[in-house]
């Protein structure tokens, strides 16, 4: 996935959920957009290098969108959650991650469950469906260690309650995390923060939930999931 005219700054704050201060590296300071509903905890720490991407509608109110961030001062990272879904199904299509080849069809957004939608629907004649819900990993702790959820998630919860009833009937369906940060190298649940969430994702495991966890090559022009994640669950 291209990333294309990426301008960088230096973040002076994230507030607001959806909006953060940045100073430009031609010294204009402005207000961008923060496409990451989470806490975004260890990734808007105030002085980080950031990039930022200019949609270019002057209709907006905040035509700059934030898109990475420098982590430690060495690891990259993107923050803008709506690229998780577009990383994992171009992942399906040039044949990155091999437990989801060989379906005839792949769609998106597609209804199910608790009045929600699936991510990703994989569907084939003669092997059959693969419900896909993606979640996007960013928080890095200890040992290189990616934790999710970043903060408490109710809603996350109903997603692995759902994945487990498509396993009870007859389904696939595959719990599938995300990694674009370049200095995670396993991945577990974020106990400490949200232990419910911790206690269904091994539930599901043990109910024939399939888990996986994908990693980034990230640059300033491009982002691609490009191997696959340890995920710990003990």
């Amino acid at each position: 996935m291209k990333l294309d005219n990426l301008i960088q700054g230096r973040l002076v704050k994230r507030y607001k959920r959806f909006l953060a201060d940045i100073v430009l590296d031609n010294g204009e300071a402005v207000t961008v957009h923060c496409p990451n509903t989470g806490s975004m905890k260890n990734c808007a720490d105030a002085g980080s290098k950031v990039w930022v991407l200019d949609s270019k509608n002057e209709k907006r109110k905040y035509p700059l969108g934030w898109e990475l961030v420098e982590v430690q001062g060495q690891y990259l990272a993107c923050i803008n959650t709506g690229r998780a879904n577009k990383l994992v199904k171009e992942a399906i299509e040039n044949g990155t991650i091999q437990p989801l080849q060989g379906y005839a069809s792949m769609r998106q957004e597609v209804k199910y469950g608790e009045n929600s939608r699936i991510d990703l629907l994989l569907e084939d004649s003669d092997k059959g469906r693969v419900w896909i819900e993606v979640k996007n990993v960013t928080l890095l702790e200890e040992a290189n260690c990616g934790r999710f959820p970043d903060a408490v998630t109710a809603r996350g919860a109903k997603h692995l309650r759902e994945l487990m009833a498509m396993v009870a009937q007859g389904d696939r369906a595959v719990m599938l995390f995300c990694v674009p940060h370049t200095g995670i190298n396993t991945v577990s649940p974020a106990d400490q923060i949200d232990p419910e969430y911790g206690r269904l994702l091994r539930e599901a495991k043990a109910a024939g939930v399939e888990v996986m966890a994908y990693g980034a090559e990230i640059s300033e022009t491009a982002i691609s999931l490009v191997r696959e994640l340890t995920v710990v669950l003990d």
